[in-house]
């Protein structure tokens, strides 16, 4: 059920990564995540299905999300404009400047105003490899992700899904590794936490050995099991590859991780500043550039081609009947996408100004920034859980 050795196209050995992961990263992201910045997400879980008219909804408890009420969520993530508050670390000069652009769009009628901001969602969105939730929306809610973990039913890449996806969009390369990585971490959580019992008094939830062998036993898999898990160690080279590009974006002192509480905000962004650094410090990192080698004109129609059918990809979340799927799959392939949109912004990224004087022409949402860590986190998590597994088969074969 385990693979050893170098990776495909890679430098970097399975061993390594375990141990840097195991060791180094997960304890810190863990951490991290449990803050209020990384815990309440907004998502919207009422979008129409883009593929199909389908109005039929999972009826089981387990399917169900809590989102937050209104008194759960901190102030500073509830307000619009927290990003551009003093407390996020915008200065005075930035506020004069704003006020002078206010003073210019106010002569400005207002079919021009509605003009300019759809040109810019136009170049957020031409930026992005994945669909994000518009977080004004009515139908957009907070959820917190700690209280609505994943669970035994949240099978969204699983068996029949799957293989849909790979007809649909004739998954190839290095896209099917991606996406035949985050298969194989989904079914590894499944795996971890598993419904083992259930009665009138408690759900047991644990390590279901079984389970993890049918979804990844050589034999029992006709050879594939081995494959899906090498795709996850890819999946998590090229998250772990994004993470150490986006330092210089959050080492900016005006970048802050505001939710209105002073103290925790500092500590978490010297918390995610460290792990960020932990990241950057791996031997063996991924070269992105190989994604797209070759011809440059083929590389950049491949590249288009990649952008495309990622975004439909993560459209098809909207299509899953059990809402804590859909909340899953979105906050996962939203992360993913997240992660190439860093990965091919590298000349926007070393060119940002370290002061707030001007705009940098690279930018992350708040809920970009969410789904990268959570994303990664489910790797790193998945990747832990196989070191359990290991020791669960050991005691078995003893």
């Amino acid at each position: 059920c385990f693979v050893t050795g170098n990776l495909d196209d890679c430098a970097c050995d399975v061993e390594t990564i375990d141990s840097f992961n195991n060791k180094e990263i997960f304890p810190k992201l863990q951490k991290l995540l449990s803050s209020d910045y990384f815990r309440f997400y907004k998502v919207n879980l009422n979008n129409p299905c883009p593929f199909w008219t389908d109005h039929s909804q999972c009826g089981l408890k387990y399917c169900a999300v809590k989102p937050c009420t209104e008194g759960e969520v901190p102030e500073g993530l509830k307000s619009s404009s927290y990003k551009y508050s003093e407390a996020a670390g915008q200065d005075i000069e930035e506020c004069e400047k704003a006020e002078k652009l206010g003073a210019v769009n106010g002569s400005l009628s207002d079919e021009t105003r509605q003009a300019l901001q759809e040109w810019k969602k136009h170049d957020d969105e031409s930026d992005r490899f994945c669909m994000l939730d518009d977080e004004d929306s009515p139908e957009s809610q907070y959820v917190d992700l700690l209280l609505n973990p994943e669970v035994t039913i949240t099978f969204i890449l699983t068996s029949g899904f799957y293989h849909w996806l790979e007809g649909k969009f004739l998954l190839k390369g290095a896209f099917f590794r991606l996406i035949s990585g985050l298969h194989a971490s989904i079914n590894i959580h499944l795996s971890a936490r598993y419904l083992l019992d259930e009665n009138w008094f408690e759900l047991k939830w644990g390590h279901n050995v079984s389970e993890f062998q049918l979804r990844f036993d050589e034999e029992l898999t006709e050879g594939e099991g081995p494959k899906r898990l090498r795709n996850l160690y890819f999946l998590y080279l090229i998250e772990l590859r994004a993470l150490a590009k986006i330092l210089p974006y959050f080492e900016r002192p005006t970048f802050h991780l505001y939710t209105g509480q002073p103290t925790e905000d500092n500590e978490n962004k010297n918390l995610l500043l460290e792990l960020l650094h932990v990241a950057k410090s791996f031997p063996l990192h991924f070269d992105e550039t190989a994604l797209f080698a070759g011809n440059k004109k083929e590389a950049m129609k491949l590249k288009e081609d990649f952008k495309l059918t990622f975004k439909n990809i993560s459209r098809i979340m909207d299509c899953v009947e059990c809402f804590k799927c859909r909340l899953w799959g979105k906050l996962q392939t939203q992360g993913l996408g997240t992660a190439l949109k860093i990965l091919f912004s590298e000349r926007q990224i070393e060119a940002m100004p370290n002061t707030s004087n001007t705009n940098p022409s690279f930018q992350l949402s708040r809920q970009e920034i969410v789904s990268l860590f959570n994303a990664f986190g489910r790797i790193s998590t998945s990747v832990r859980e196989l070191e359990n597994f290991r020791s669960l088969l050991s005691n078995l074969k003893q």
